[in-house]
């Protein structure tokens, strides 16, 4: 289980750059950088054997707010537990439940995909045999049998997708976090992957933990139990798709997500 609780980060904005230099703009002080409220004020609850989507517009905060969750950044406000345990007070013990996909594929091009994830079993404490077994048991699970052996130099971006989340789900973790995984794929890629993730919060799949963001309607209505939508760093809502159109008096889930992220906000304005 993920919980987050009003979640905050800031960061100093990069200086414009100065078109040309002249004797009017030269300066010997440092004028203080203006701060980016990334994420102002986010709260999720992920329960286990679940689907939960962060939905909201580039720019809204998910990716800042799923990197804090992974430990990448330290917030600078608010309370992550996962399974318990704090993030910030003990990052590798929650790392350790938790199988992060980015939106930085990164796998290692030279290496086949069984080598890419052998790698990463090894690098969670996995005995060598133990990481191999694990491998064939996810490229059954995820249709990819085909490429175990094979370099990920010139793979597809559905084959990277599929060779990363086998990456992340090695060491068969509670708690899986997406960031924006359908990107770039096609038709068929993100089905497999739709179908891997509603197995997978399955009793017999583990009864996961999953959180993914996504700007995308469709996924969120075909793939999630509940959303949170997030705008301006904010989160603005949250329940299932049909409590949230119930919430906004619409039919149309694009229409209510349009009131949800961006009204509300102008109103509170």
């Amino acid at each position: 289980m993920i919980e987050i609780e009003q979640l905050a980060k800031s960061f100093a904005a990069a200086p414009a750059p100065r078109k040309g230099l002249s004797l009017a703009n030269l300066s010997f002080r440092r004028s203080a950088a203006p701060m980016v409220h990334a994420v102002r004020n986010v709260s999720v609850t992920a329960p286990n054997g679940h689907i939960t989507g962060l939905l909201g517009p580039n720019g809204a905060g998910k990716t800042t707010t799923l990197r804090m969750l992974a430990g990448l950044i330290t917030p600078d406000a608010g309370r992550m537990n996962v399974d318990g345990i704090d993030v910030v007070a003990r990052p590798q013990a929650a790392l350790a439940t938790m199988g992060v996909l980015s939106d930085a594929r990164g796998l290692y091009p030279r290496l086949s995909a069984r080598e890419n994830i052998v790698y990463f079993g090894r690098l969670q404490g996995m005995s060598r045999d133990a990481a191999h077994a694990r491998a064939e048991t996810l490229a059954q699970m995820l249709d990819m049998k085909a490429l175990l052996e094979r370099r990920t130099e010139g793979f597809s971006q559905g084959e990277r997708m599929k060779t990363a989340l086998a990456r992340a789900l090695v060491h068969d973790p509670a708690n899986i976090v997406l960031d924006e995984p359908t990107n770039g794929l096609d038709v068929l890629a993100t089905r497999a992957l739709r179908e891997s993730l509603r197995f997978l919060r399955t009793p017999a799949g583990g009864a996961k933990c999953i959180i993914f963001s996504t700007h995308i309607m469709q996924e969120v209505q075909r793939l999630c139990d509940s959303v949170v939508v997030m705008s301006k760093g904010c989160t603005v809502a949250s329940g299932t798709v049909d409590e949230l159109l119930q919430r906004t008096g619409e039919s149309d889930f694009e229409e209510a997500f349009v009131k949800l992220a961006f009204d509300s906000l102008e109103n509170q304005a």
